[in-house]
């Protein structure tokens, strides 16, 4: 679980041809209104539901959570965790094991704000179609990462067609589990101030750092 959150969406595969041609034209286009729009958000906070499914292990799992990000930085909860990001390092509480653990973010720890942006940099993309349910038009495309990794293969992004937003985005992994994250609620440019990122020991006094 741990993993599956600091790497928010993460990576695996590599493909022989560039970034610049395995991008599909018209994903490229859409996806680049939605990260143009998000840009222009100075805060984000989304309420989500994220479900864990592996039929092999008969694992259907489902949480919810939220996350606040503004800018680079993000502090998210979700199933026992907060996981705070300073701009500098990760810090991951874990409830039951009391204790918090610091870790300097990697290639491949991408953050909430990489996945509503950083398509060109860290994915190929591809257009799949897309659909209407209760009266609102999704567009999906598959997004696949540009550098070989180690957990997942491949994302499938769900947008709001109106709205130029993401409304889930499901990752699959090499072990058959897909994690999916569901946006319950998206609210834009609420002020909030540089302290809600800042990790605080008091905040965890029985917490082993």
């Amino acid at each position: 679980m741990k993993t599956i959150i600091i790497s928010f969406i993460s990576v695996l595969i590599t493909l022989s041809v560039s970034s610049q041609t395995a991008t599909d034209k018209k994903a490229k286009a859409i996806l680049d209104e939605v990260s143009q729009k998000t840009k222009l958000y100075k805060t984000i906070s989304i309420d989500f539901t994220y479900t864990m499914l592996n039929k092999a292990n008969n694992i259907n799992q489902s949480k919810k959570g939220s996350v606040i990000i503004k800018g680079e930085k993000f502090k998210m909860k979700m199933a026992g965790q907060i996981v705070i990001f300073d701009g500098t390092a990760i810090y991951t509480y874990i409830e039951d094991a009391e204790e918090v653990q610091i870790n300097a973010p990697t290639e491949e720890s991408i953050n909430p704000s990489q996945l509503l942006t950083g398509y060109d940099k860290d994915y190929k993309s591809k257009f799949i179609k897309e659909e209407t349910s209760n009266g609102v038009t999704y567009q999906i495309i598959d997004l696949t990462p540009a550098k070989q990794s180690k957990a997942i293969a491949r994302v499938r992004l769900k947008i709001n067609k109106s709205k130029k937003q993401i409304a889930s985005s499901t990752l699959y992994d090499k072990n058959g589990s897909t994690y999916t994250y569901l946006v319950n609620k998206f609210i834009t440019d609420t002020p909030i101030d540089d302290t809600m990122f800042a990790f605080k020991k008091s905040d965890f006094p029985n917490a082993e750092v």
